[in-house]
């Protein structure tokens, strides 16, 4: 039986983190979930438009992470804010899709993929972490998923070296040398 629009209301004070534990604890059709996946639509949605670009591959991906945060809910140990462990969980989802299409349009062949580019979504503008006179999509292509999707996490959606080093399971540290880098290279790349 679906949660009541009551029992969601009274959760609206909660934190993500209360609300997340609540949810561990709940059953598979619980207000708390409800309420945390209704908080976390736009964020999951947002994340998931500037790693994958398109609209169709977005839907698909925020998809995919609401049904991995059904079922990896109970694995949030609250060791940082919910939102980091959500932009996490959204993160890799999007790069195992990423990678899973990228090899897909290999075995499909350059025709295919030429008719696929031709019907697929605009790439959203990324946001300021460079001057808006740069093409950013042209400069963002040019790295690796990891490196892109590490740029788009820190300049896109602000979060500091320790949220990245949870998400990406590395060090703080070894985050600031590898976007150091990556902001030489395509410093070199844009002149």
């Amino acid at each position: 039986m679906p949660p009541e629009a009551s029992d969601i209301a009274g959760l609206a004070t909660l934190s993500d983190e209360a609300l997340a534990s609540q949810a561990a604890r709940e059953g598979s059709d619980g207000a708390a979930f409800t309420a945390l996946m209704e908080r976390s639509r736009e964020r999951v949605w947002r994340v998931c438009w500037r790693l994958m670009g398109t609209q169709h591959d977005a839907e698909d991906a925020a998809q995919e992470v609401f049904v991995r945060l059904f079922f990896e809910r109970a694995k949030f140990a609250g060791r940082s804010r919910y939102s980091t462990w959500l932009h996490g969980v959204a993160l890799r989802t999007c790069l195992t899709l990423r990678r899973s299409r990228s090899r897909r349009r290999r075995r499909e062949g350059p025709g295919d993929a030429e008719q696929i580019d031709a019907h697929a979504d605009r790439r959203p503008e990324a946001a300021a972490a460079v001057d808006a006179g740069h093409d950013m999509t042209k400069l963002l292509a040019g790295l690796d998923e990891e490196d892109r999707a590490l740029v788009l996490m820190k300049f896109a959606e602000g979060h500091d070296y320790d949220e990245l080093a949870e998400m990406f399971g590395s060090t703080a540290a070894a985050l600031r040398m590898r976007v150091s880098r990556i902001r030489a290279r395509l410093a070199a790349q844009d002149r």
